[in-house]
């Protein structure tokens, strides 16, 4: 019997803050599976997404942006866990802005670099460079860095470059057979999915008005014939936080409802009914 041949791994995608990460992984999935927004750490939990591609099967993990204490010398997020995760990959991606290149930037290559995996660096929104001449000797810059592997400008958001990109990383896959079925995409539970629909709403919603470490927490998720019943709780940080979400006269919530609901209708295609409440989380070290 011809068996062919298959491939497989755990790609992991690091960067700092709104660099474009959760756009990047949505363009190659194909679908949208980790929100996006223009505030920093958006992204609060390892998204993973899955492309399978005849025998091809990558596992992407979008992880939150890093975040470096006041001197900017170490990784403060969750930092042996990051570890641990791209330890377990077969390749990965370093998203960098455009050609600003950070102190930041250059302690994550060299964190990265010990661990002998190989690293693609993504030069994301070359759509925002005006002068693209400058873009080549910035390549050329990157790499003195001594990478082994690929550098690749893209334009994430203008899917410019991300047919390449795909390409490039079947290249880094073992040979391996799959972990999960040909028509999987995500990891993300009803639950998450559903909470992070909400939570994508109250940010842009809320724009500069909340920061985007708020949390939601799905307490009721039911189908009951042929309609969907949700209740979450939006969990703030204070009253003040509470009030800016509920609004006057409760404009705000009702509007973030509606918006939400007709989204999460969209992504199940179902008719749903969802209920939402705002309390105040007085354990923030938690959040």
């Amino acid at each position: 019997m011809n068996i062919k041949q298959k491939y497989c791994g755990y790609i992991t995608i690091i960067g700092k803050a709104n660099v474009g990460k959760s756009t990047l992984i949505n363009k190659i999935i194909g679908k949208k599976i980790s929100i996006v927004s223009r505030k920093k750490n958006t992204t609060q939990n390892n998204i993973i997404g899955v492309k399978t591609q005849t025998s091809y099967q990558s596992i992407y993990i979008d992880t939150p942006g890093i975040i470096f204490d006041k001197k900017g010398k170490e990784i403060t997020y969750k930092e042996n866990y990051f570890y641990k995760i791209i330890k377990s990959s077969a390749l990965i991606i370093l998203v960098i802005d455009r050609l600003f290149w950070t102190e930041n930037d250059e302690h994550i290559l060299y964190k990265i670099k010990k661990i002998q995996i190989p690293i693609i660096i993504i030069i994301n929104k070359i759509d925002k460079i005006q002068n693209k001449n400058i873009l080549l000797p910035f390549i050329d810059f990157l790499k003195t860095k001594n990478i082994t592997t690929e550098i690749v400008p893209i334009s994430a958001k203008k899917t410019k470059n991300i047919v390449l990109l795909n390409k490039i990383i079947q290249s880094y896959l073992p040979k391996n057979t799959h972990i999960y079925p040909k028509d999987y995409i995500t990891e993300n539970s009803h639950f998450f999915t559903t909470s992070e629909i909400i939570r994508e709403k109250l940010i842009s919603f809320l724009a500069d008005e909340l920061p985007s470490i708020v949390k939601v927490k799905i307490e009721y998720f039911q189908r009951k014939n042929k309609e969907l019943y949700i209740r979450a709780i939006i969990l703030v940080q204070n009253t003040r936080q509470k009030k800016i979400v509920i609004g006057n006269n409760a404009e705000k919530i009702k509007k973030i409802s509606i918006i939400s609901r007709y989204n999460i209708e969209k992504e199940f295609s179902i008719k749903t009914h969802l209920a939402l409440w705002v309390k105040v989380n007085f354990k923030k070290n938690k959040m």
